[in-house]
């Protein structure tokens, strides 16, 4: 069957239509920042304007069939329109790269989310760079940090000569084979050398533009200043192995160097031991003398049910407001069960997605999609918008990856993650969902069989939604409502034309303030009012065991993979949590904690209004949402956006 194609015609019948976008236009402003792409000048490289959100859909749904979706001619019709008017969505990786030169380039690599390492060997540190540098999140292990081997003596340099013994090519692959150079010199094999002089006058200033991904190029400063702060790691382990926080400041520098340059976020999350003292303590930014890596990741232990039972009071410091809480990942159950109560085994988990949403193997992707829980209208609604996200799903998982033992474990797994949010705005909609799971694995041994691919792993989920759940304006995930009034804090390229759009409107800019109190004037934070409607739980209306009670009915009714929660919580409630874990962690997979209101961070990406204060603010501005002219530069520079806790990529 010849694949059917959205034609212009069809198309621009929605040109005048107005997607129903979420608070105040918000939605809009976010689609322009994130997803939509430049289109080009004809014949030249100069940025005319970005696409509008129906020649996004258009470039969607063809990019799906391109790859390989095989929708008939009204399956891509009828998604087509879900996508438009936010029924539904392809991941936000999809919504940037499908249809595009660098999806055909890339493969499934530029479609995926986020990924995992087990960190054993000198090239698992340049693999991550690789899979940040595309602008997905990684996953690493600090558990077993002695697998890497003893630290030997080495030199690097940074010399730009032309008989350097490497020139950094200016492409992604040459900043990964350098860091690759780098390990290999302190932890590599007899053959490896323990010296290296490198160039980088190959690589491009910083500001020159990107354009096959968008934004601009940071130049080769940062990358001189992340090797050299690598080798200071290294340099201080000589004749011994690596401790675990070693291998969390190494990976944090990697993050910390694609960071630069306003056209990707890092999003990391380190996985280690229970009863490693020096890993529980790397975050204590009240302790001071913290580098200000440190917070490229966000910070997880495992923990098993027998564990939660016993748990050391060092962990629950990070509680009490002194530091960072850390995260809670139940490898048995995840590795024993699908939703749980389902025995559906798999060996191959060894880590999670920055997100701690999908339980990976080594070197694996997690791939994604969306369901807007209160913008479906029925339950036959909601199993049509599943079965034909699940097609595009499927078709990225039997795509080739870059990496041949991600390939390997992807076609071996076809790992899924289809998601639902604005939960807790559609609660009575939660009935739908065993129903709806249902149909999906009947879907899936039908379709595999066809087309002679294995059964996919595991199938659902439900992420933090923090970016994707803004086009629609609906509550994120599973979350409650942070409250019913309250303003979005959302970061920007300084030079975008949308920071000069939001304040000809009358909204708020003000420069990005690092951990250290330091202005980075090269990023500005923008706030936005916002409002849910009334009946939206809200945060102040459930308690933590409340927020917990909710992710246990959705992990048996619903996802198959995890759910990522990061549960509001108040001081007085943390006795009460630990009993809670003691008794339920068996039935669940994953958890971090934030409190609510008094985490202590600087411009955090919400903060909670008054209705009063909401109107006020809101009498200020100018709606948002007719069509921006000019070319917004498509920065990503909003790490804390996608997740409560910070760590996932927007795209």
């Amino acid at each position: 069957m010849d694949p059917f194609f959205i034609s212009d015609d069809f198309a621009n019948q929605y040109a005048d239509k107005m997607p129903p976008w979420g608070f105040n236009g918000l939605g809009y402003v976010t689609y322009k920042r994130t997803y939509a792409r430049p289109i080009f000048e004809e014949g030249t490289d100069t940025v005319a304007r970005t696409e509008e959100w129906h020649e996004t859909i258009q470039r969607v749904v063809n990019g799906a069939q391109g790859i390989g979706a095989q929708l008939t001619e009204d399956e891509a019709q009828r998604l087509y329109d879900y996508l438009f008017n936010l029924k539904g969505s392809v991941a936000g990786r999809m919504l940037w790269q499908l249809g595009t030169e660098n999806n055909q380039r890339l493969g499934g690599d530029s479609l995926v989310n986020c990924w995992f390492v087990d960190v054993q060997k000198p090239t698992d540190f340049s693999w991550a760079v690789e899979r940040l540098m595309l602008g997905g999140g990684v996953g690493f292990s600090c558990d077993k940090p002695e697998r890497l081997g003893v630290v030997r003596s080495a030199w690097v340099s940074h010399q730009d000569a032309d008989d350097s013994d490497f020139i950094v090519p200016d492409t992604r692959e040459g900043w990964a084979n350098l860091i690759r150079k780098v390990f290999e010199c302190y932890l590599g094999g007899e053959d490896d050398p323990q010296w290296m002089s490198y160039a980088t006058h190959l690589i491009r200033p910083a500001g020159v533009p990107i354009k096959t991904f968008g934004g601009t190029a940071s130049g080769p400063e940062i990358l001189i200043s992340g090797v050299e702060k690598i080798c200071e790691v290294l340099d201080k382990a000589v004749g011994r192995t690596l401790t675990s926080v070693e291998v969390l400041d190494c990976m944090n520098i990697i993050g910390s160097i694609v960071v630069a340059g306003n056209v990707r976020r890092s999003a990391e999350i380190a996985v280690g031991r229970l009863d490693d003292e020096d890993y529980l303590m790397a975050k204590r930014w009240d302790l001071g003398d913290i580098p200000i890596e440190r917070a490229m990741s966000n910070n997880t232990v495992f923990v098993s049910a027998e564990q939660m039972k016993d748990m050391p009071e060092l962990i629950w410091e990070g509680y009490k407001g002194n530091g960072e809480p850390y995260g809670f990942f139940n490898l048995e159950a995840s590795r024993q069960f699908g939703r749980m109560g389902e025995e559906r085994p798999d060996p191959s988990i060894v880590g999670v997605n920055p997100c701690a949403e999908i339980p990976l193997a080594n070197r694996e992707s997690c791939n994604l999609s969306e369901i807007f829980l209160p913008m479906i209208d029925s339950p036959e609604e909601l199993k049509d918008v599943a079965r034909l996200l699940y097609k595009v799903q499927k078709a990225t998982a039997a795509l080739s990856y870059l990496d041949p033992a991600s390939d390997k474990i992807t076609s071996k797994n076809m790992r899924l993650g289809l998601g639902v949010t604005g939960v807790t705005q559609a609660m009575e909609k939660i009935d739908w969902l065993d129903e709806t799971y249902v149909s999906l694995r009947e879907l899936d041994a039908e379709w595999s069989a066809e087309r002679g691919w294995p059964e996919s792993v595991r199938l659902t989920t439900i992420k933090p939604s923090g970016t994707l759940s803004l086009l629609p304006g609906v509550t994120p995930g599973v979350h409650p409502g942070f409250s019913q009034y309250f303003v979005k804090r959302m970061r920007m390229a300084a030079g975008d034309v949308l920071v000069n759009y939001c304040r000809s409107k009358g909204f708020y800019v003000e420069p990005l303030r690092n951990f250290d109190g330091s202005e980075d004037h090269r990023t500005v934070v923008v706030e936005f009012p916002c409002a849910f409607p009334d009946g939206t739980i809200e945060a102040k209306d459930m308690t933590a065991i409340q927020q917990m009670d909710l992710v246990r009915r959705l992990q048996r009714v619903w996802a198959d993979n995890a759910i990522s929660v990061t549960v509001y919580y108040k001081s007085e409630e943390l006795d009460g949590i630990r009993e809670y874990l003691a008794e339920h962690w068996s039935e669940m997979k994953s958890v971090s904690f934030l409190l609510h209101s008094e985490h202590g961070f600087d411009q955090a990406p919400m903060g909670e209004l008054t209705k009063e204060e909401y109107e006020h603010v809101l009498s200020t501005t100018s709606p948002l949402g007719e069509k921006l002219t000019g070319a917004t530069m498509m920065s990503d520079d909003e790490f804390d956006a996608e997740c409560a806790t910070g760590a996932c990529p927007i795209r």
